[in-house]
């Protein structure tokens, strides 16, 4: 009777075993076609309509429009400035800025607020023109740079400007920008 009872119980043993098995079976089979879709497959993000366009944001790079869209938006920033809103300026500028080129950006734009604070010298900046390239993630800006003292405009000149941005996973972030020279002035001056 135990000898019985005994192999009953090893019977129910082994089909509940049997169960665990084929159930964790099924579970790492899943898991791997998910890590495997999760893997192959392009990271996106949709970002919040701005345009007429459908735009978003993929791990495999970043598209034009996109491109264009935070060029356009970090220039009228970076540019259009009054010793009011310096700190305001510098501070959104940073939080553009890619981790790497975060202390070369932040000196070169504390030597700005220190040249401006104090002054009623502001500045806008109006678009003409924009070209980017997504492989090489820069873009070119051209348009009109006005300077005022209070009200007064004291200057409007034609300038460009280069951005430079690096891609970290699906974040876009500013590298680096410089002002180019004009037709009139030579490289390095």
């Amino acid at each position: 009777m135990r000898a019985e009872f005994a192999h009953e119980q090893a019977q129910t043993y082994l089909r509940q075993r049997n169960r665990f098995a084929v159930l964790a079976g099924v579970l790492g089979l899943t898991t791997l076609v998910s890590l495997g879709a999760a893997v192959t497959r392009d990271e996106q993000v949709v970002l919040v309509p701005i345009t007429a366009e459908r735009i978003t944001v993929s791990s495999g790079g970043i598209d034009a429009p996109y491109l264009e869209l935070v060029t356009r938006d970090t220039a009228l920033m970076l540019l259009n400035r009054a010793p009011e809103s310096l700190d305001y300026w510098m501070a959104n500028i940073l939080k553009l800025a890619d981790p790497a080129a975060h202390g070369r950006l932040k000196a070169e734009l504390v030597r700005i607020v220190e040249e401006q604070r104090g002054s009623d010298i502001s500045q806008a900046f109006v678009i003409a023109e924009m070209h980017v390239d997504p492989k090489a993630l820069t873009s070119t800006v051209t348009g009109t740079l006005k300077t005022f003292v209070g009200a007064q405009v004291i200057a409007s000149q034609r300038r460009s400007f280069r951005f430079r941005w690096s891609k970290r996973g699906l974040s876009l972030a500013l590298a680096g920008f410089e002002q180019l020279p004009t037709d009139k002035e030579e490289p390095g001056q």
